[in-house]
């Protein structure tokens, strides 16, 4: 199985969000971990609610640093458009998705964000096939 890893700053939007689509659409197939580099120790409650609605308990994860993530080679390391670098992730292949942080939103647009994720996840799971 391949390991993806999502990076945002706080690791508490949209890096979370994008590893639980992960882990929903690709399940048996990849193993999704996400982290901050300055990680807000929360999940966005935004978050955990836009996640609820599509069936999936995002109030279940923490949010952790990347010094807390296995020290593996991923396939993919994905930033999630905050100008993070992760130097230190070992990773085959890297990526920034430029997604809006949609932390301050309000919850239609927070959702709209939530499903330009899940897109982006569907269409790299489709590329590692």
């Amino acid at each position: 199985m391949k390991h993806i890893l999502f990076v945002c700053v706080e690791n508490s939007c949209r890096s979370q969000i994008a590893q639980a689509f992960a882990s929903i659409h690709g399940k048996g197939r990849v193993i999704a971990h996400s982290s901050g580099s300055r990680p807000s120790g929360v999940v966005n409650p935004k978050a955990i609610q836009s996640m609820r609605e599509v069936g999936y308990d995002l109030g279940e994860h923490q949010s952790k640093s990347l010094d807390e993530i296995p020290t593996i080679e991923y396939e993919y390391a994905l930033t999630m458009g905050c100008g993070d670098e992760c130097p230190m992730v070992n990773a085959k292949h890297r990526g920034d998705w430029e997604i809006t942080d949609p932390k301050h939103m309000n919850p239609s647009d927070f959702n709209l964000v939530r499903d330009q994720i899940e897109q982006r996840v569907i269409q790299l799971l489709e590329s590692l096939d």
